[in-house]
C-alpha cells in the first residue's frame, strides 16, 4: 500500500497543471494552435486525455494558461522609473510574441482573458505614476497597450508568412530596392525611406515607437495647452 501511494504521488507530479501547460507551449511552438489537441498532448505526456481534463477543462482554458505562462515575466511588477517600467513591459510582450508567434493570435482572439487585464494593469499603474491627469489615464494606457499588441502581433504575422530559413537581410534589401524604384509622384515617401527599411531593427524600431507615445503622454502632464488641446474658458487662437 505504501509503495502504491508513492507511485500515485509521482504520477500526480508528472501530470501537474504546470507540466501540462509547459507541454502545451512546446506543442504550440512546433505545431501551432491547430496542432494543440488533447490527444497530441496526452501522447507527449504519455498519459490519457482524462488525466489532462482533471487539470484543464478545455482547449480555451489551456490556451489561456499557456499564454499566461509565456507572458508571466511581462506581467510582473516592474521596478525603476515609470518610463523604464513601461519599456520593460513592452519589450517583454514583444519578445514573447516574437519567440511564440501564436500568442499574438491568441491575445487578439480573447482580449478579455486574465493576462490581458494583467498587462493593462501593469501599464496603467505606471501611467498613474507618471502623474498623467485622471481623465487621460485610460486613453494613455490604451494607446500603449494597443501599440504593443499591434506591433508585436504584426511582427509575428510577418514571421509566419516567411519560409523557414528565410534571410531577413536579403528580404528587406529586396523590398527596399522595390520601394526605391516606385513611381516618384505616387510614392515619394516610400522612395525617401527605402534605405531605412533595408537596415532597420524591428526591436529597436518598436521601442522607439513606445518612446514616441511616452513623449506625448509627458505633454499631458504639462496641461491642455502643452498637449495641443483647447484650454477651458479660452478661445482657440485664430
Amino acid at each position: 500500500m505504501a509503495g502504491g501511494a508513492q507511485d500515485t504521488g509521482r504520477r500526480g507530479d508528472a501530470l501537474s497543471r504546470e507540466r501540462i501547460v509547459a507541454a502545451a507551449v512546446a506543442l504550440l511552438d512546433t505545431a501551432g494552435e491547430g496542432g494543440l489537441t488533447f490527444r497530441a498532448l496526452s501522447t507527449q505526456l504519455k498519459t490519457g486525455p482524462g488525466a489532462i481534463y482533471w487539470h484543464v477543462a478545455n482547449k480555451d482554458e489551456l490556451l489561456a494558461a499557456a499564454t499566461g505562462a509565456v507572458l508571466a515575466d511581462a506581467t510582473t511588477t516592474a521596478q525603476g522609473a515609470p518610463e523604464d517600467a513601461i519599456r520593460a513591459v513592452a519589450l517583454g510582450v514583444f519578445d514573447a510574441i516574437d519567440d511564440h508567434p501564436w500568442i499574438g493570435t491568441q491575445l487578439a482572439r480573447a482580449p478579455a482573458q486574465p493576462v490581458m487585464r494583467q498587462i493593462f494593469e501593469r501599464i496603467g499603474r505606471q501611467v498613474q505614476a507618471l502623474g498623467v491627469p485622471a481623465g487621460d489615464q485610460f486613453t494613455s494606457a490604451s494607446a500603449l497597450l494597443n501599440y504593443i499588441l499591434g506591433v508585436g502581433g504584426q511582427n509575428a504575422a510577418n514571421a509566419r508568412t516567411q519560409q523557414s530559413g528565410t534571410d531577413r537581410t536579403a528580404l528587406l534589401e529586396t523590398e527596399s530596392a522595390v520601394w526605391a524604384n516606385l513611381d516618384p509622384d505616387e510614392y515619394p515617401f516610400l522612395r525617401d525611406i527605402a534605405g531605412q527599411l533595408a537596415d532597420h531593427d524591428d526591436r529597436a524600431q518598436f521601442l522607439a515607437g513606445v518612446d514616441l507615445i511616452l513623449a506625448g503622454i509627458a505633454r499631458l502632464r504639462q496641461g491642455p495647452a502643452a498637449a495641443g488641446r483647447p484650454v477651458p474658458g479660452r478661445s482657440p487662437a485664430r
